[in-house]
């Protein structure tokens, strides 16, 4: 008979061969996506319902009324958002036809398209995100005195995976 068997009958010298103990890449993959997809899925109702805006929509609403001047190119909402430019385009498209936003070009550089936010994008976006942040926190709460170990291990792993140019 080995000596563990004898001290600990029947727990594994590996801590690691403990169930949970240390968590799979797989397992840790399906958590990351399954509180992603239902964390979106709830907040991005709630917009919908109480602001007639889409999760997408207040988000590129949110990053062009945080930009200079309340102005934002595509390429920077689609680099912000993590989108690409027709997607982008697309959801400003939408956010144009609202009102919130106005499509134009500045003065001396006719390429770039800009984004600028409406007195009705800026009142939207402010009671949106009163109705995003309060819903977010209520959900992360849960992640009590482990949130700011999340929080670094996440944007490690972000900072890791961001396209270099």
């Amino acid at each position: 008979m080995r000596s563990e068997d004898v001290l600990a009958p029947g727990i594994p010298a590996d801590p690691a061969a403990l169930a949970g103990a240390q968590p799979r890449a797989a397992e840790t993959w399906l958590r990351i996506v399954q509180v992603h997809d239902q964390i979106t899925h709830r907040v991005d109702s709630a917009l919908h319902r109480e602001h007639d805006l889409s999760l997408t929509g207040f988000e590129a609403l949110r990053r062009i009324a945080e930009a200079p001047g309340e102005r934002a190119t595509m390429g920077e909402v689609a680099e912000a958002l993590g989108l690409s430019r027709a997607g982008v385009t697309s959801t400003v498209g939408r956010l144009v036809d609202q009102g919130l936003v106005v499509r134009e070009r500045r003065p001396g550089d006719r390429r770039l398209l800009h984004a600028r936010l409406t007195e009705a994008g800026r009142e939207r976006v402010r009671a949106a995100a009163v109705l995003h942040d309060d819903l977010v926190a209520r959900l992360l709460i849960l992640l009590g005195d482990e949130a700011p170990v999340v929080t670094d291990a996440l944007a490690r792993v972000s900072a890791a995976t961001r396209i270099r140019r």
